[in-house]
């Protein structure tokens, strides 16, 4: 497995630090970001893996947002400020010496300006110091969420590292728009994106969880106070959920850990 040794920073040494940045493309709203981000920052607390949860969607302040399935965790950042987005930096590079060495981040719908905008202006000086970025793509089979995310990367181009969800909203997904339109395929083309699927769940499952903000981990090992979410059925579920979607993330641990 990757090293997730946490250097200090020396200004005195030339070399690098390295540190990772994973975000989620806040594009359309309503696709499952959120519910992937935290599956994610599952899987980093499972492998006790350090890292720091960022909630960077203001308009989501109750049910649904990072900070509501991590209360304890999540630190809830306003983007939309002039230095909104350094908040990357500053819990990155710390004096602390056990600072963990990556962020995850949920963006919220409708953040691209602010984000594209913050890259242009601070990449050069981030990488220099050894940061390194991973974008997530949440997609559906509706081509606006294609859409929103191939606008994201005609922007961030090569400064970051692509891994794309496929998310079923039933049983039976049809991806045709992304996998067979022109755009998209020069997009895998040019950013050889990783790919990777997050299987439609129960919607009672689904909705009890995000209504009060309970995440899988707690259904699955039966330490949530919500007694419908104790169900045997539920529980079963919540852990064939979760390993199904930690051996995915496995396959792509090269864009996750360093």
């Amino acid at each position: 497995m990757a090293s997730t040794e946490v250097l200090k920073v020396n200004t005195n040494n030339p070399d690098p630090i390295f540190k990772r940045v994973i975000f989620s493309m806040g594009g359309k709203g309503g696709v499952g970001k959120t519910g992937f981000m935290s599956l994610l920052a599952e899987w980093f607390q499972d492998a006790a893996l350090p890292f720091t949860l960022l909630d960077l969607d203001i308009e989501n302040k109750a049910a649904g947002s990072l900070k509501h399935y991590f209360p304890d965790t999540a630190h809830k950042i306003d983007i939309h400020t002039p230095a909104g987005l350094d908040s990357f930096i500053d819990y990155l590079v710390t004096d602390s010496s056990d600072s963990p060495p990556i962020v995850v981040a949920d963006m919220g719908a409708g953040s691209g300006a602010v984000a594209l905008d913050w890259f242009d202006a601070m990449y050069p000086e981030i990488s220099r110091i050894g940061v390194v970025f991973t974008a997530i793509g949440v997609i559906t089979p509706d081509p606006s969420t294609i859409d929103s995310i191939l606008a994201w990367a005609a922007r961030l181009n090569r400064r970051v590292r692509y891994l794309i969800v496929e998310n079923s909203p039933n049983l039976v997904s049809d991806f045709t728009y992304w996998r067979d339109t022109y755009e998209a395929q020069l997009f895998r083309q040019m950013f050889h994106p990783a790919v990777i699927s997050m299987e439609f769940r129960l919607p009672d499952l689904e909705n009890a969880t995000r209504q009060h903000g309970v995440t899988l981990r707690q259904v699955a090992e039966r330490k949530t106070s919500y007694d419908p979410l104790r169900k045997t059925s539920f529980v079963l579920r919540a852990q064939a959920y979760r390993r199904r979607m930690f051996a995915q993330l496995e396959t792509v641990a090269d864009l996750l850990l360093l």
